[in-house]
């Protein structure tokens, strides 16, 4: 991961970044980490799994999102790439034609690692709640947790912590169950009859 104090980065700066690093621009700097280690990328694609089929395409669930993995997001002078972020559908009704987003998201999940924790906690969860997103999860694959945050007054109450085998419902998909045990690469053992 790098930064750069001297002088703001720009767009440029950012698109000059190979392909394998995600690349992002916050607080003015340019920050840089590798694609993720495959604990983060099991435990992601499961939230997209679990959670785009009930939210996204209705399938098993309300419906009414749009859940989007890896998608850009410019708000204000940043430009973060969450893990996944979520949009109600009565607030974007439709995909903009730009390859970003400049509208907040309603929810975002950050996948943590070795080398994003820190970045995800101190830089990007207070750029959100500044921008008005009002759920975060934060998901640590190592620790084997699942945070759950809702916006208050531009900051965060942490709302709920779950972790290792748990069945949760946690806001704002709480119209589902998931099973942590999936996000940790292991399966529910099948109960006794």
């Amino acid at each position: 991961m790098s930064s750069s104090a001297l002088k703001p980065a720009t767009y440029a700066d950012l698109m000059a970044v190979p392909d394998n690093l995600v690349a992002e621009i916050l607080a003015g700097g340019l920050y840089t980490s590798p694609r993720p280690a495959p604990r983060h990328a099991l435990a992601a694609s499961v939230i997209g799994a679990d959670i785009g089929a009930p939210f996204h395409r209705g399938r098993g669930g309300p419906g009414g999102w749009w859940i989007l993995f890896e998608p850009e997001l410019h708000l204000g002078p940043d430009i973060l790439v969450p893990d996944f972020a979520g949009w109600r559908r009565e607030r974007m009704p439709t995909l903009p034609d730009e390859a970003y987003f400049s509208l907040a998201p309603d929810w975002v999940c950050e996948v943590l690692s070795p080398s994003t924790g820190r970045i995800d906690r101190m830089l990007k969860m207070p750029i959100y709640a500044q921008e008005g997103v009002n759920h975060i999860w934060l998901v640590d694959p190592i620790a084997r947790t699942l945070e759950v945050f809702r916006r208050r007054d531009n900051n965060w109450l942490l709302v709920v912590v779950h972790g290792d085998d748990q069945l949760v419902r946690a806001e704002p998909f709480d119209a589902v169950e998931l099973d942590l045990l999936a996000l940790w690469g292991e399966e529910r053992p099948p109960a006794e009859e």
